[in-house]
């Protein structure tokens, strides 16, 4: 126990009294004149920069909700933080919902680190959006009533590449090598890939579990060119895909290198030249809707880029919710989760609404494949990607592209 000499106790304690007097109702007033949120996503490791794209997406959005005049009339306050690692993620927040007063959080990329948070949010019982994570097994078996996923999961991303694919005759039949992150991330994602491959007659000959630490992948690809196969196909995350890419091209490999995973800050930070063959997205800064163009013509404006598709998920989950909150008039976690179970449409800047699903919290909503510019047909750096048509096409329920019931063991705990 510290102890302190009696004149410093009682100086304390005649500053507490004058702060009681006139300073706390001040403090507590401005308090609950602003709506507190809090968010998290990874500044640093190998998800870095993609999260630091989310952090300037939900930030834009904050300051035109409060240019707009606010959520119920009052201020946004973001508290905007780098989550780190699992850990840290799930310390940070708890003091936000504890001692900070956030009333929901939202963000996050890293599935592992989501999972923590969801953790937290269910013991707290309040709301989190979890914006960038993608395992199946988060909206699955790890489902909870409080946590909302609002990226596309790693079945709809298999989905999307693998009619890709199979519409350029490059599944049935072919042999793939699968190169995958060794966290929970990637082996949720070589699942939904062996799950693809099963049910279209494509031969798996060979996985390689990579950590999310290494950077020399050349040890990995002198066994892709032994095994010889037709395609290979990555399942890695963050800078790694980068890395990846770029020690591909210099090996000179014949095989088509393709992927189940892939944010477009990796795919510009590969470089020119490097990245090539069909991948998946959520949303590229390229798609002709007025919506979505408004929104890249102001982050760009204001960051003199345009914005990466975790700048546009953190971007509209904050907007969803603003709606969401305004139409019921409540931050309580209980009335928001019983809005969004109705499954309420929003507009998210693409050609369809999207809905989260009651029994898993999925948002429901269109996904691409994409393919790679030529170097020489790029007009600037982030010039890259070409988007393939929307997914589903526009006559198929949305939801043909994700997990069923029978599929999710999504067990949500009233």
């Amino acid at each position: 126990m510290i102890r302190y000499p009696r004149r410093t106790v009682l100086r304390a304690g005649a500053a507490l009294v004058g702060a009681s007097a006139f300073g706390f109702p001040a403090i507590v007033r401005a308090q609950t004149e602003r709506i507190r949120i809090g968010h998290l996503t990874p500044l640093t490791g190998f998800l870095g920069v993609i999260g630091s794209y989310a952090q300037l997406g939900v930030k834009l959005a904050a300051e035109e909700i409060n240019a707009s005049g606010g959520i119920l009339g009052k201020q946004v306050d973001l508290l905007s933080e780098d989550s780190i690692n699992p850990a840290t993620a799930a310390t940070k927040a708890q003091r936000m919902l504890e001692q900070d007063g956030a009333v929901v959080l939202l963000g996050e990329i890293s599935s592992a680190s989501s999972l923590t948070i969801m953790q937290v949010a269910e013991r707290n019982k309040k709301v989190f959006f979890s914006t960038g994570a993608r395992s199946d097994a988060l909206r699955g078996k790890n489902c909870n009533k409080y946590s909302f996923h609002c990226d596309i999961p790693n079945t709809v991303m298999v989905n999307a590449v693998g009619t890709a694919l199979s519409q350029k005759g490059m599944v049935r039949g072919k042999k793939f090598f699968t190169l995958t992150a060794d966290y929970i991330f990637g082996h949720d994602l070589l699942k939904a890939a062996k799950a693809f491959f099963g049910t279209h007659d494509a031969n798996l000959i060979g996985d390689e579990l990579i950590a999310t630490d290494a950077t020399d992948f050349s040890p990995y690809l002198l066994k892709v060119r032994q095994a010889k196969p037709d395609v290979v196909c990555c399942n890695l995350a963050g800078n790694q895909v980068t890395n990846l890419v770029k020690q591909y091209a210099e090996f000179g490999l014949p095989y088509p290198l393709v992927g189940f995973n892939l944010n477009t800050g990796d795919a510009w930070a590969a470089g020119a030249g490097n990245l090539s063959g069909t991948w998946p997205t959520v949303w590229y800064h390229t798609l002709a809707n007025p919506a979505s163009q408004a929104f890249v013509a102001a982050f760009s404006k204001k960051y003199g880029k345009p914005p990466e598709n975790h700048a546009w998920i953190d971007y509209i989950t904050l907007k969803l919710l603003a709606e969401a909150i305004n139409t019921t008039k409540s931050t309580d976690s209980n009335e928001l989760i019983t809005y969004f179970e109705k499954q309420s449409q929003f507009d998210i800047m693409k050609a369809r609404k999207a809905y989260f699903r009651a029994w898993d919290h999925q948002l429901v909503q269109e996904a691409y494949p994409f393919t790679v510019k030529p170097k020489d047909q790029m007009k600037d750096q982030w010039d890259m990607l070409v988007l393939g048509d929307a997914v589903p096409v526009a006559n198929d329920p949305l939801e043909t592209i994700y997990p069923t019931r029978e599929q999710n063991p999504c067990e949500m705990k009233a």
